[in-house]
């Protein structure tokens, strides 16, 4: 619990001070997200690895991240220009998803853990899917010439 608390607070602090300072850079606009899930993959695969959260959630959040990225790939490729604004179920994906982690440290077998363990699937599937149909859409936009 105390690394985990610890590396959220040095991302929430260098987030605040690149914020203020306006430190803000291209590099560290892909670095930042890039370190946030290698932190929640990396929480969500230890704790199914001790049996605290069910392999499937692991699964299913590890799917989604990477079904974003190939996603980000393919519009990169095909030369498509994009502006990454999370929506309002990755912004709930992302809560509930360090809700289940700490839930997890905390209260490994408990109702608050479950109840965690199933809006973090739930928003996960949401945002996933959400995230795919927008990037159709960009794709269906820029074939039909809009």
């Amino acid at each position: 619990m105390g690394v985990f608390a610890a590396a959220a607070m040095t991302d929430a602090i260098d987030g605040a001070l690149a914020r203020v300072l306006r430190q803000r850079t291209q590099l560290g606009a892909y670095l930042d997200p890039a370190a946030d899930k290698l932190l929640m993959t990396a929480s969500f695969i230890a704790l199914a690895s001790l049996q605290f959260l069910p392999i499937w959630l692991t699964g299913l959040v590890i799917l989604r991240d990477v079904i974003i990225v190939l996603g980000l790939i393919i519009l990169r490729i095909t030369s498509r220009s994009l502006e990454i604004r999370p929506s309002i179920a990755s912004k709930l994906t992302t809560v509930f998803q360090l809700g289940t982690i700490v839930a997890a440290l905390l209260f490994p077998s408990g109702l608050l853990t479950d109840l965690f363990i199933a809006l973090a699937a739930i928003t996960t599937v949401i945002s996933g899917l959400q995230y795919v149909a927008k990037g159709l859409k960009i794709l269906k936009e820029r074939e039909a010439g809009l």
